[in-house]
């Protein structure tokens, strides 16, 4: 049964101080917070996604495109809608252990999600960057992935700055199938 909804806040005990905040509940979070999918250490074998996701068709994997040394994904806990991630196929940790052509492909990769991004939902802008090792913020570590985060004018809204809630407006399956669409493609 749906609750009712009200303009009066709604009090519930156990839930902290009483303030005059509603709250969002977005418990798919909880996944990522307890550390669903993630590496049980730091070898191929020890359950890395980045490894397993290649095995996958490309929609199961929520895959863009595939290269010959990287491939780019959607992110299953994104900052916004459609923030991908730029992946090597070979376990590796360090920016330092790229072969020269992975370098070559993974910038590649970095600007036709840019151009696909801004096909498919008219991104103004883009965060871009890797977290190097578990003390700079790499929530999968052993495995180097780059993160294209588009952005919007404006996308710093009252939700993830007040409501520390982000507002996705597709399913990840949708978003892979559009920005699939717009991946550029050599010589078309």
């Amino acid at each position: 049964m749906l609750a009712r909804m009200t303009s009066e806040p709604e009090q519930q005990i156990g839930v902290g101080t009483p303030d005059a905040f509603q709250r969002l509940w977005t418990p798919h979070r909880m996944a990522y917070i307890q550390g669903e999918n993630k590496p049980t250490g730091p070898g191929a074998g020890d359950g890395c996604p980045f490894c397993s996701i290649p095995e996958k068709s490309d929609e199961d994997g929520l895959i863009i495109a595939r290269g010959e040394s990287v491939y780019a994904v959607l992110n299953l806990y994104p900052y916004t809608g459609g923030h991908l991630m730029v992946v090597p196929f070979r376990h590796i940790a360090d920016y330092t252990e790229l072969t020269a052509e992975e370098t070559v492909e993974l910038a590649e990769y970095t600007k036709a999600a840019m151009t696909a991004l801004r096909t498919a939902s008219g991104a103004h802008g883009f965060n871009i960057g890797m977290n190097q090792g578990t003390v700079a913020g790499a929530g999968i570590a052993a495995h180097l992935h780059q993160h294209v985060v588009p952005r919007w004018g404006g996308d710093t809204n009252f939700m993830p700055v007040i409501g520390r809630t982000k507002v996705l407006p597709q399913l990840l399956a949708d978003t892979r199938r559009l920005l699939a669409d717009a991946w550029p493609r050599p010589g078309v």
